[in-house]
């Protein structure tokens, strides 16, 4: 059975790129763009691994994996581990991510074959 990813990134760009390269890897692909719709998608099903940009609209990264740790906890759901990934450097946003103890953190543009091998260390 194929692991599910729910893909969090408010870039058009960015969404399509990883929707292709992880379905290519034989990964089921759900797509939020933006925090509130990913927060809506955790509620109706069940996912392996959470890969979420961190500068966006409304809800940052930092704070929609708050928001989807506190449904899992609420629900009695087992744990997801959660991959930030951003475009800059930024020590505070660091931080965060280690003081939440995400499994990892990769700065964009990544390369692919170190994603993927980030993707099967946490799935």
């Amino acid at each position: 059975m194929a692991k599910n990813i729910l893909v969090i990134d408010d870039e058009q760009l960015v969404i399509e790129s990883l929707r292709r390269l992880l379905k290519k890897e034989g990964y089921d692909v759900t797509i939020a763009l933006n925090g509130r719709e990913a927060l809506e998608k955790i509620t109706q099903a069940e996912y392996d691994l959470v890969i979420s940009d961190i500068r966006m609209p409304e809800l940052d990264g930092i704070e929609i994996i708050k928001n989807i740790r506190e449904f899992l906890r609420q629900n009695k759901k087992k744990a997801i581990p959660e991959i930030l990934i951003t475009g800059y450097s930024d020590e505070e946003i660091l931080k965060q991510a280690r003081q939440l103890k995400v499994a990892d953190y990769i700065y964009k543009p990544f390369d692919t074959k170190e994603f993927l091998e980030i993707i099967k260390k946490n799935i």
